[in-house]
């Protein structure tokens, strides 16, 4: 028979409705039974058998060589390594007092069956005019009536909720996608290029101007600013920022001041004084050549021992990186090259510093962040290893555990000049790359709504957001994501997963489950934010169509500021001069391939500084 498939987005739940079926009345035999059966466990949630991991990390966590625990042997796939036929154990009981949102309080599962799943019962199957109907419970109106034995006429699919058709839904978040996309012609490429050469340069310098960077450093540079979520990053100290009215592209870039990937060199994260997801990084343990270069940018307390201990404060190196980068474009604007960038603003924001430059027709705005880089994974995220996850047998495990990093913030009640925030920006790369397109352009237009709508008071941020996503790709099946006509079904769900975790004032951090990001929230500020989504639930089209006209508007304004400065179009600073006129059209091609071939592919750029004009790159595992 004909089956078609539903899912609840909230419960990760499958149901089937069957149309078709072929049977002689009278007929319903118990063969019949147990293959509905059958098809109910296939398709279903979750295992008898499960296993679970000990959380690691304690408060204070050593992390020597940033080594993991030793655990089960496995290729390519989660799943390899288990002998035909072998039967997982069942793990220990977690702490009963976690709500069901956090991973870190459930068994071992299967993807599809995470955060916000219930139990993986199979459905019951009920004999329904000689068919088999599983309970169902989608959140809209479905088209099971026309599929059945009836010969009712069919209803357009509704949302329950605001009554808008589904249709409609996802026709304006194509409209969105279409308008939001931004499309690089030779020059725009060319542009871009140029900017990133310029920021590189500066950062060659700066390392040149105290070498207090590592002399062959690494950097990940990411699509879309700190303002838009790509790296979870407190937005309250920053200054707003518009697309069209202030800037057309914008990136975010990651600059180690300390690089620990030596496997032999001890480290210790001090959690002892921070909250979940935060540490104090001590720099006794490091030779006195490193000691001595960064000692004006720590805190100093005494050690048990008697000894001096310092520690890595996140807002001395943000301070000294400021001071940095202003004396180094000082320097350059003294010696303005033909075809150079014009520096339009710079502005520290927090422990950021964001630098805007005019480069022909293009705006580009980069957030530049100073971080601690690390290889390896920490212990305290160790757990988050022996669960099942959405991208298992996708990538590999190797690419997903490959770094990690400290960034400049602090927890609600932390010690703002010593305590780091943990990122795995590097491990979401990756991840992204699992991720069906559809489901991102329902993140992409959810986000859009509620960007402004939630700004004040700063309680909600993109990055909160990513995560929810990142959660329901864990908990509903891959088929079910990868529908290509569902987007309107994963936007609604995403705004109900978003009311969820703001009533409940839970939000749990995706690599590490047991820290949620929204306990320091008020009651009053939640349900605020939670009455204004309920105004976007009771009418997402109006709202899709407000974002719509954002996004027209800031096209707007770019065109109109490239129609103005069309006429200077500029040369690489790599190129040897020539007509302004002519860009390098092979360069050009050449980053648009990049690009075009890599898309959400994790990008490394490693710089000597002895010639910053010649930038090497690393995708992924290639060399460029």
């Amino acid at each position: 028979h004909r089956s078609r498939q539903l899912v609840d987005f909230g419960a990760g739940e499958f149901h089937i409705v069957s149309t078709s079926l072929s049977l002689p009345r009278g007929r319903l035999g118990s063969g019949s039974l147990d293959t509905a059966a059958a098809a109910a466990n296939q398709h279903g949630s979750g295992r008898v058998g499960t296993r679970s991991g000990a959380a690691g990390g304690g408060r204070r966590t050593g992390c020597r060589g940033h080594t993991r625990a030793p655990r089960r042997s496995r290729g390519s796939s989660r799943e390899g390594a288990r002998p035909p036929g072998a039967q997982r154990d069942a793990g220990p009981a977690q702490n009963p007092t976690l709500p069901p949102t956090g991973r870190a309080a459930q068994p071992r599962r299967e993807a599809g069956a995470g955060w916000g799943a219930g139990v993986g019962a199979a459905a019951a199957a009920e004999p329904v005019l000689g068919a088999f109907c599983l309970k169902m419970a989608a959140p809209t109106a479905s088209k099971a009536a026309s599929l059945g034995c009836n010969n009712k006429p069919a209803f357009p699919e509704l949302d329950f909720r605001s009554g808008a058709r589904v249709e409609e839904l996802n026709k304006l978040i194509q409209e969105f996608t279409r308008h939001d996309q931004r499309e690089y012609d030779d020059q725009r490429a060319l542009e871009i290029h140029t900017a990133k050469d310029f920021i590189f340069s500066m950062l060659g310098m700066v390392q040149k101007l105290d070498q207090k960077l590592p002399v062959a450093n690494e950097y990940l540079l990411l699509s879309g600013g700190v303002r838009e979520g790509v790296v979870d990053l407190d937005l309250d100290e920053l200054n707003v920022y518009a697309r069209g009215t202030d800037y057309d592209m914008d990136f975010t870039l990651l600059v180690p001041a300390l690089k620990l990937h030596d496997r032999n060199q001890p480290v210790t994260l001090d959690m002892r004084h921070s909250a979940l997801c935060h540490s104090w990084l001590s720099l006794r343990l490091f030779d006195e050549g490193t000691i001595s270069k960064w000692k004006d940018c720590c805190t100093i307390a005494d050690h048990i021992n008697g000894a001096t201990n310092y520690f890595f404060s996140p807002t001395k190196v943000a301070d000294w990186f400021y001071d940095s980068i202003s004396i180094v474009l000082s320097e350059i604007q003294k010696k303005p090259q033909r075809g150079m960038p014009k520096v339009e603003k710079v502005e520290k924001n927090g422990t950021i510093i964001s630098i805007i430059l005019g480069v022909g027709s293009s705006r580009m705005l980069y957030d530049i962040v100073p971080v601690v880089s690390f290889k390896g994974w920490p212990a305290v995220a160790q757990s988050w290893l022996m669960e099942n996850h959405f991208w298992d047998g996708k990538i590999t495990e190797e690419e997903v555990i490959s770094g990690f990093y400290l960034v400049p913030a602090c927890s609600y009640k932390g010690k703002k000049d010593n305590e780091w925030r943990l990122s795995f920006a590097r491990s979401e790369v990756q991840l992204k790359k699992c991720i069906s397109g559809s489901l991102m352009q329902a993140y992409q237009a959810c986000k859009a709504i509620i960007i402004k709508l939630l700004s004040r008071p700063k309680a909600i941020s993109p990055y909160h957001l990513r995560s929810m996503m990142l959660w329901a790709c864990d908990r509903l099946p891959a088929s079910y994501l990868a529908q290509e006509d569902y987007a309107a079904h994963f936007l609604l769900g995403l705004i109900d997963d978003l009311q969820h975790c703001l009533v409940n004032k839970m939000c749990p951090n995706y690599f590490i489950p047991q820290c949620n990001m929204l306990e320091h929230l008020s009651e009053e500020t939640v349900m605020l934010h939670a009455r204004k989504l309920s105004s976007v639930r009771s009418d997402p089209a109006e709202h899709l169509r407000t974002a719509i006209e954002h996004v027209k508007a800031a096209n707007r304004l770019t065109l109109k500021l490239q129609r103005r400065g069309s006429t200077t179009s500029i040369p690489s600073p790599q190129s040897d001069g020539g007509d302004p006129n002519q860009p390098d059209d092979r360069l050009a091609k050449k980053l648009q391939q990049l690009v075009t071939e890599n898309p959400g592919k994790s990008i490394s750029v490693f710089i000597n500084p002895d010639d910053v004009t010649r930038p090497h790159f690393r995708i992924d595992d290639k060399f460029f």
